[in-house]
């Protein structure tokens, strides 16, 4: 393979600093994922595209954040963006996965972090969207993904983190909220998705974020569940979601962001979920699997950037481990910088 003067000048500075850092793995491909995000969503037809109709949403959040992530926002077109993500919004207040679809909490999330990614929430009725998350809420204090009715330690930390994002958490009773969460923990320390549910890594992200926002960590076992979590580190490096499971990438975020939200991070080997991420990448066509020769998709894509840029991965921009979104974009809506 051919390198000009500057490919060769940015791949030595690149191994230079992961040398410094302790990685001694190869380089992310930065430009071509940049490239495979951007050409996903002009494929308006293949089969990718047609499986994922339904949670489009989420898919412009996985894919903006990655490109975000990678400093290459300025790529897309910032303003039909916001006119397709305001298109999707229901006369709940809720948002839908597309036009046309049903409202859910999990696609009203999505679509807060898009706008917040874009500088764009001045756009929202707040007090509108506000009141829908907050009339998803239980008496137990669970939360339920739509009118519907399906209760998950997810959406009890979508609500809390969206409702946190716009200034509007004192919308619910984040006391019955906190405890609600809870009640979910397992004597391993873990979370499941309801009382008595599996410790999964997943549901232990929802439950340990939604307790980091509201400065309510003092529920976790943190040695416990920071052993827990080691645990799922296999041979190969990556990371698995429950024991005697494969690895897959996209723990590398669930698992990596828990444990940095508890101060435990320290206890995995690093430079080997690194490796294991970067070993996924199609270095042909950009775009990042589950394990080493899968196909590649925008949700394993994210998730690995996400999961090296936890792993302060050189030329990266910092990510968030509780809101999932980069820390630039955080201080601005906290901190007004």
């Amino acid at each position: 393979m051919h390198f000009n003067g500057e490919q060769q000048r940015q791949s030595i500075i690149c191994f230079l600093v992961c040398s410094l850092k302790g990685f001694t793995m190869g380089e992310l491909e930065v430009e071509k994922h940049a490239q495979y995000i951007l050409s996903v969503e002009k494929r308006k037809d293949d089969f990718e595209s047609v499986v994922m109709e339904h949670l489009r949403m989420n898919g412009a959040y996985w894919g903006l954040t990655t490109l975000d992530l990678l400093g290459k926002l300025e790529t897309v077109d910032k303003d039909e963006i916001v006119s397709w993500v305001m298109s999707c919004q229901h006369e709940s207040g809720g948002f839908g996965g597309n036009v046309g679809h049903d409202p859910h909490i999990l696609y009203t999330l999505s679509a807060v972090q898009v706008l917040a990614l874009l500088d764009k929430l001045d756009v929202l009725d707040i007090d509108k969207l506000a009141n829908y998350i907050a009339s998803l809420q239980n008496e137990d204090g669970s939360f339920s993904g739509d009118m519907w009715g399906e209760v998950d330690t997810r959406f009890s930390y979508i609500a809390i983190c969206c409702l946190s994002l716009l200034h509007r958490i004192d919308k619910i009773n984040v006391e019955k909220a906190v405890n609600y969460v809870v009640s979910c923990k397992n004597l391993d320390g873990g979370f499941g998705s309801i009382p008595g549910g599996e410790s999964h890594a997943g549901q232990i992200f929802c439950c340990v974020g939604a307790l980091a926002i509201t400065g309510s960590l003092h529920h976790v076992d943190k040695d416990l569940l920071g052993w827990w979590l080691c645990e799922r580190q296999v041979k190969s490096g990556g990371l698995n979601g429950r024991p005697e499971k494969l690895p897959d990438v996209c723990y590398s975020w669930w698992v990596l962001s828990s444990l940095i939200m508890i101060d435990r991070v320290h206890w995995i080997n690093k430079e080997k979920v690194a490796r294991f991420i970067l070993d996924c990448q199609d270095k042909e066509n950009g775009g990042i699997s589950d394990r080493p020769d899968d196909a590649v998709d925008v949700f394993h894509t994210y998730f690995g950037v996400a999961g090296l840029s936890l792993l302060e991965y050189p030329g990266l921009k910092a990510i968030d481990p509780a809101y999932a979104l980069p820390v630039h974009v955080v201080n601005r809506i906290f901190f007004g910088r």
